[in-house]
């Protein structure tokens, strides 16, 4: 058991990801995977902990602006200004009640964000901690989401990212080079269209885009006409495809800044073994891993890149999970950690969905969580400086 743990940990999905509210998740959870549900287990160890929902297919802006309805038990605000820019419905659903009772000040939150997760977690906090000046003069104060005001950096006690591309994944370079792009997004766009519009929606599964009118809003029949909707969506560079490319990773680093008062951890997973003449991802959990871990590494080589560079996941090279390029950040050796940097943990062994718990089996999984667990509540929340 974990006595007396603080402060509530909100997890925070990736890419094609889903929270707690979806019916998918008792099926088959997204943290935990195929190791069983990861909240349950922390619960039962004594963590008061979360699974938040938001679009798996959105962008960084948008899962924060949703993260931050669910959470305090709000209408989703996308904000006067982005909405206006990027051409969508200013709010989306209304949760009635917070998934995190009483967020504040004197219960903080502490973030983790497996893979896209990451990126949106950093964005919130930047939010939390300074605001956004364009929302503040684009929206009447009085109309004025509590996300854009600014100030509320000690509602969040540590951000943590687990295989987060926070430069961008070469994953999705590759694929736009080897021209395998087009029928991606066929697939995507079209299935996420289908599923918005479906039975499913709302309950099963949930695309979170009723903004675009990509799918419709839970309990409404609201959703654009298909084609509107998808044009809409790509056109703007408002979804995660963007957000995860070299070119929208650069500009999302620019737009968030570090905040002095809160904790930074990023874990980084590789899935390829340098010895030998040939790199190979033998310590892939999911065959399918190994495939896109070929394709990156093939890129890579094309590039020019030494066998150091060639190290991956499957999805995001180890060189982008460990830090943004922009952003401070030391290598954690069991010191006692500050604020306002990043603590870069030891690169583990395993693929993208290994920290989640997809075919990594049981005691891995949770014995990675139970010492992520006691580091968080013995060094930041008891400031008791850890030693070997």
């Amino acid at each position: 058991m974990l006595d007396a743990f603080t402060y509530p940990v909100v997890f925070v999905h990736g890419l094609f990801g889903w929270g707690s509210d979806e019916g998918i998740d008792r099926k088959l959870p997204y943290w935990g995977a195929t190791t069983g549900s990861l909240v349950d287990f922390l619960t039962g160890e004594g963590v008061e902990c979360y699974s938040a929902s938001v679009g798996p297919i959105s962008s960084a802006w948008d899962r924060a602006c949703e993260l931050y309805a669910r959470l305090t038990g709000n209408i989703v605000d996308y904000g006067v200004a982005h909405s206006a820019q990027m051409n969508h419905k200013r709010f989306g659903r209304e949760y009635t009640q917070p998934l995190v009772p009483g967020w504040s000040a004197d219960r903080k939150i502490h973030f983790i964000g497996h893979s896209f997760g990451g990126n949106t977690i950093r964005l919130l906090a930047h939010l939390l901690t300074y605001g956004d000046p364009d929302e503040q003069a684009a929206t009447p104060p009085e109309e004025l989401s509590g996300l854009f005001t600014g100030g509320k950096e000690d509602w969040v006690q540590s951000v943590v990212t687990i295989c987060t591309p926070h430069n961008g994944t070469l994953a999705f370079e590759a694929i736009r080079k080897y021209k395998i792009l087009p029928m991606m997004q066929a697939i995507v766009y079209n299935g996420a269209a289908f599923l918005g519009r479906s039975p499913v929606e709302g309950g099963f599964v949930d695309m979170h885009l009723e903004q675009y009118g990509m799918s419709d809003t839970p309990g409404m029949d609201d959703a654009s006409p298909m084609r509107h909707a998808k044009r809409e969506f790509l056109r703007y560079n408002d979804n995660i495809e963007y957000d995860i490319s070299a070119e929208g990773a650069e500009k999302l680093n620019e737009r968030i800044e570090i905040s002095p008062n809160i904790y930074y951890f990023s874990y980084s997973f590789n899935a390829v073994t340098l010895d030998g003449k040939r790199p190979k991802a033998s310590e892939a959990d999911f065959p399918f891993m190994r495939a896109t871990s070929s394709i990156m590494r093939l890129y890579m080589r094309g590039l020019g890149a030494d066998k150091e560079d060639l190290r991956n996941d499957g999805l995001v090279q180890v060189s982008s999970a460990l830090h943004p390029d922009d952003e401070p950040f030391v290598r954690y050796k069991k010191q006692t950690p500050v604020p306002g940097i990043w603590h870069v943990m030891p690169t583990l062994f395993g693929d993208h969905g290994t920290p989640i718990g997809l075919f990594a089996g049981a005691k891995r999984t949770h014995n990675f969580y139970i010492k992520m667990m006691k580091m968080l509540q013995d060094v930041i929340d008891g400031k008791e400086e850890i030693t070997e």
